[in-house]
């Protein structure tokens, strides 16, 4: 297991959430999980990134309030998690890295930002937990990943393959980036495993592309036959490689997950989710993100919680 910075470096303590006993949770200037911000990657096991652009979506705009959205409501969280028994603010130095600077203009320059920008995380040797945003953005994340790791396997929670070919001309879109990840070697093909694929595509050939590069996929309805310990089998054939995992919020079906760009019926419930991350512990996972929440088509903001909740479960399986 890698060591925490504050072991390795002699820091007396590592980074906290405020004390909802000293300041309500209502108070405050809001930071995922009420950590500090902290803009220094040399410092931190694990940053929590805030990527605001959604410039790549195609239907529902409104991902790039997710991450404002997403800190608010992880204000709720508290530390210990006594399903996987860990808390992880105390196992690692973990804090708010902030947003990376985006042009809400374009989608190349965005993609070179976001890129660069994680660059220098990742030579500090902290891993990242990034919140979107729309799914675009885990194109230029993969692509700093492989300067670091080399080819990967990817753990992706999703209603949609996102393997298209473009959307209007353009290359990319919220639904290109698994195909352009594949297309530039980023990915080691046969550990590609997308759970919760579901609804209606264009096409019966719209899976072609992710069969004849050799991807495992769990369907919504599979684990709705099956149960969610059916994907322990497609876990194990991962090993110890280095995998990197995406959460779309539209895994979820809308009835928990009303905010996001592109929902489709029939998915994962709330519990569904949370188990399947928990699923993940034991995996070599060197980064992850969650995108997709769409603050403006949210109810009650239960979207944004779900999200929150989410980003915790995923720290504490890193």
């Amino acid at each position: 297991m890698k060591r925490s910075k504050a072991r390795s470096s002699g820091t007396s303590s590592n980074p906290m959430p405020v004390d909802a006993l000293v300041y309500p949770r209502f108070s405050g200037v809001a930071t995922f999980m009420r950590l500090p911000q902290i803009s220094r990657a040399d410092e931190l096991d694990i940053a929590l990134i805030g990527i605001p652009y959604d410039g790549g979506t195609t239907y529902r705009p409104g991902p790039r309030f997710g991450p404002r959205r997403v800190r608010e409501q992880s204000a709720i969280i508290r530390p210990w998690n006594p399903a996987l028994n860990i808390n992880p603010f105390e196992r690692f130095r973990i804090a708010d890295y902030g947003d990376l600077s985006i042009n809400p203009l374009s989608i190349e320059d965005t993609f070179q930002r976001i890129t660069a920008q994680l660059d220098d995380v990742l030579k500090a040797d902290a891993r990242t937990a990034c919140v979107g945003g729309d799914h675009s953005i885990l194109l230029p994340i993969l692509r700093s990943i492989h300067k670091r790791f080399g080819p990967i396997g990817l753990i992706q929670f999703d209603a949609h393959n996102d393997t298209w070919g473009g959307y209007f001309g353009s290359p990319h879109s919220h639904g290109t980036p698994v195909r352009r990840a594949v297309e530039e070697g980023l990915l080691v093909t046969k550990d590609v495993l997308q759970i919760g694929l579901r609804g209606q595509v264009y096409s019966k050939d719209d899976f072609d592309f992710g069969r004849e590069h050799g991807f495992q996929v769990v369907t919504s309805e599979e684990l709705h036959r099956r149960g969610v310990e059916h994907v322990s089998w497609y876990l194990k054939r991962l090993a110890r490689r280095p995998v990197y995992v995406t959460l779309d919020i539209d895994v979820v079906d809308p009835a928990f997950a009303p905010g996001t760009g592109t929902p489709q019926v029939g998915g994962l419930s709330s519990a569904q989710i949370i188990e399947l991350v928990r699923s993940l512990r034991g995996v070599n996972i060197v980064g992850c993100d969650l995108v997709e929440v769409s603050p403006p088509y949210d109810n009650g903001d239960i979207t944004s919680l779900l999200g929150a909740n989410l980003l915790y479960e995923l720290i504490c399986v890193m």
